[in-house]
């Protein structure tokens, strides 16, 4: 009898693990609970919606999170190539329309013929092979059961999402079209800047402390632990006078037109969709509450008049206790036909989740054929991070993204930080070939429909 493999939750990393499991001539029963029951973030039915967040990170080949990207793109990934296809202008970094960018992972999961697509919530785990791939806000009923599984409570942080504008509210008298140091495909700039003096900053950064925030309940009142990657805008402020001017507001790269000189501060705004009448806040996470909101981001410069599609909010992200429940990979040490992906392992950034599920679905797919399971070089960005999130200290234990400081550090280093980092891409690209290799991968995919 033909094996049937469970996957719960339709987000970034259990579609990427139902498409790898099904090209691998796996069926496929992929679980997602919306519309039936919707999530606090999510606002439609769609396959792979990103409800912070449209920007991928970085794409160029010498950094961390674009040699994350060339890692999934070289392993065949799905939505990888979704992302290729919805892409928005943004610099250096892979944003996406993400309205396009959901409609492409689920026609191409709705269309494949070995996916069936149950929308309905799971309330058990399964006891047939399964991935796990519910994310930060895995339904009370499940997250029980994996919380009684595990002997423990969950870790959690919270995540903190961006507000949005309408392209024509925007003054562009005063905001400015350009990219950093002159990087991305439009020359006149794929970002939308607004200068700041220190007067206008330091009234702006005022008026964020003094602004009301939305209650948490009580519960979460009890320890409000925020994750560093995700930081609220205001929790930033909080942390001294110049805070945002070196975090989310730093000027560096930049010059406004109209003085020629660099501004003091500068909020970005990035593309959201590919018709460009949609901008979110580049690093503007926030709780504020949504009238506050309003106020106090009208006091930036350009958005005087602003017209807010989508205010900024907050919720729980819960996840595992990796380094005491799961294997580098990511299977469940008490039950080898059980594999977790995406945040709900720790990891941190919509392509890490992406990684992780591509992992998942390869490695469940060697489990029920009896193959090898894949344990990634760690010197590879996937499998540095597949080793950090079920290695790092348990009594402290963070989500964490790409970044080169979770790699092995190289033989005969470079001085340069840029040689340094080219060299750790180039190493990650030659460690995956011959993993591959010795695999004996030699294309992107195995298909087997």
């Amino acid at each position: 009898m033909p094996v049937v493999v469970d996957v719960i939750g339709g987000g970034l990393a259990g579609t990427e693990a139902a498409w790898q499991l099904a090209e691998r001539g796996i069926d496929v029963r992929l679980y997602e609970m919306r519309p039936i029951k919707m999530t606090p973030a999510h606002l439609t039915d769609q396959l792979g919606e990103l409800i912070c967040s449209n920007s991928l990170g970085s794409n160029l080949p010498d950094r961390a999170p674009g040699v994350l990207k060339a890692e999934l793109r070289r392993l065949g990934s799905l939505l990888m190539r979704c992302a290729d296809q919805s892409s928005v202008p943004a610099g250096g970094a892979l944003a996406v329309d993400r309205e396009r960018f959901a409609q492409l992972i689920t026609g191409s999961i709705e269309g494949h013929p070995r996916i069936t697509l149950v929308r309905e919530e799971v309330k058990r785990i399964p006891a047939g092979p399964c991935i796990i791939a519910t994310g930060p806000l895995t339904a009370e009923a499940l997250a029980g059961e994996i919380a009684g599984m595990v002997g423990e409570e969950y870790l959690y942080f919270y995540d903190a999402i961006a507000p949005m504008v309408t392209a024509d509210s925007i003054d562009m008298s005063i905001a400015f079209r350009a990219s950093r140091y002159g990087r991305g495909e439009d020359e006149a700039g794929d970002y939308i800047n607004c200068p700041m003096t220190h007067e206008e900053y330091d009234r702006f950064v005022q008026a964020l402390l003094e602004a009301e925030l939305i209650d948490l309940r009580a519960f979460e009142r009890e320890d409000p632990h925020f994750f560093e990657g995700c930081l609220p805008v205001e929790q930033i402020a909080a942390r001294g006078e110049r805070s945002l001017a070196f975090g989310p507001m730093r000027p560096v790269g930049l010059t406004d037109p109209r003085t020629g000189h660099r501004p003091y501060a500068v909020v970005q705004l990035r593309q959201d969709n590919l018709a460009g009448t949609l901008y979110n806040l580049v690093g503007f996470q926030t709780n504020l509450r949504w009238g506050e909101q309003k106020r106090v981001f009208r006091l930036i410069p350009g958005l005087e008049t602003a017209e807010f599609s989508r205010y900024g909010q907050m919720h729980r992200n819960t996840f595992l206790n990796s380094p005491i429940h799961l294997r580098q990979t990511l299977q469940a040490k008490s039950r080898d036909d059980l594999i977790f992906a995406g945040q709900i392992t720790g990891v941190e950034g919509y392509v890490g989740n992406i990684g992780t599920g591509l992992l998942a679905g390869i490695n469940l797919a060697h489990r029920v054929t009896d193959r090898p399971l894949w344990t990634l070089p760690p010197t590879t960005m996937l499998g540095a991070l597949c080793y950090y999130v079920t290695h790092a200290d348990s009594g402290d234990f963070q989500p964490m993204k790409a970044n080169f400081g979770i790699l092995p550090e190289l033989e005969n280093a470079p001085k340069g930080k840029r040689d340094r980092q080219k060299a750790y891409a180039a190493r990650a690209a030659a460690d995956l070939e011959s993993f591959l290799a010795a695999a004996e991968i030699t294309s992107p995919v195995v298909g087997d429909r």
